[in-house]
């Protein structure tokens, strides 16, 4: 007589649902994993268990009895706390568990990061931070940039059908997270380059809104041209991915670059433009609301009284 079906799928900890950790989280619920959350905004948890989330009270509490502890934090310093700190991921991992980390954090931090915990608890560290934004993580499209030894990879490999439409092993610790940052070097420089290219096509009185149209299949065609460059041109600011976020990643970038001694003087100038787009209190818009940079004094957008 046969027993019921065990299913091998390992139960997931979960630290981070936000912006991209909470669809990705609901995602994951849909398609029948257990998952065990914990994030310190509440609303954000509350999301999450109304998906079918299990709370947890701490990111230990999230980590006890998972084989995955996937996180979706928005700072390094945020991934150590989750990680290393009081009531922390490490002090309650299995011998077997894996922790496979989403965010975007500062390279040699992260590769640090790896090599503490293997220290500490013997674990595995993957870091697979991705691109795609909300939408994709929603949608389980995302790209994922990894970095990990062969056999954690291979272990965290079970959720890649789950979320990603591209996978790519970049090398060990650290090569993800390396990846990364070039994505957010070419990232925060489209951004720049969009917004200009929509205040042109308004100055030179043709419809900016048909570029994507009019470009696509050309060399100028792209991800961010077809789903950025219309909310630009739209003036739709709703956060898919907060401004704040591409200035964290985009001086990760100028942190990384000068530690290469590699030349970035055009994510420079991108992070120039974050820096004065957070200053003038716009830190929670989309990352489109560059764009608001670039308005001309006598734009189609302006506020401004009719004239008679």
């Amino acid at each position: 007589m046969s027993g019921a079906a065990t299913d091998p799928r390992p139960a997931l900890g979960y630290v981070g649902v936000g912006l991209m950790g909470g669809p990705m989280v609901a995602r994951l619920i849909a398609r029948g994993w257990s998952v065990r959350a914990f994030d310190l905004v509440a609303d954000r948890l509350q999301a999450a268990v109304a998906a079918g989330a299990q709370a947890a009270a701490s990111p230990a509490d999230a980590a006890r009895g998972a084989g995955l502890v996937l996180l979706n934090l928005p700072t390094t310093d945020a991934v150590e706390q989750a990680v290393f700190g009081p009531d922390g991921v490490a002090s309650a991992l299995g011998p077997a568990a894996r922790v496979v980390d989403f965010s975007t954090v500062e390279v040699e931090r992260g590769r640090g990061f790896a090599a503490r915990l293997r220290a500490l608890t013997g674990c595995g560290w993957v870091d697979a931070p991705v691109s795609g934004g909300p939408p994709a993580s929603a949608a389980g499209t995302l790209t994922v940039m990894v970095g990990g030894e062969r056999d954690d990879v291979a272990a965290a490999s079970v959720l890649w059908p789950e979320v990603a439409a591209r996978v790519t092993h970049m090398g060990p610790p650290g090569a993800g997270l390396a990846a990364k940052m070039i994505n957010q070097l070419i990232v925060g420089c489209t951004h720049a380059v969009l917004a200009e290219a929509a205040v042109m096509a308004e100055a030179a009185g043709i419809d900016a809104a048909r570029l994507p149209e009019c470009l696509a299949g050309g060399h100028a065609d792209g991800t961010l041209l077809q789903r950025l460059y219309p909310r630009m041109v739209a003036r739709e600011f709703a956060p898919q991915g907060y401004a704040r976020q591409l200035l964290k990643d985009l001086e990760l970038v100028s942190a990384f670059s000068g530690a290469l001694k590699s030349p970035t003087p055009m994510a420079g100038q991108a992070l120039s433009l974050y820096r004065m787009l957070i200053r003038l209190g716009h830190a929670e818009l989309d990352t489109s609301a560059v764009m608001k940079l670039y308005e001309p004094p006598t734009g189609p957008h302006r506020d401004q009284e009719e004239t008679p």
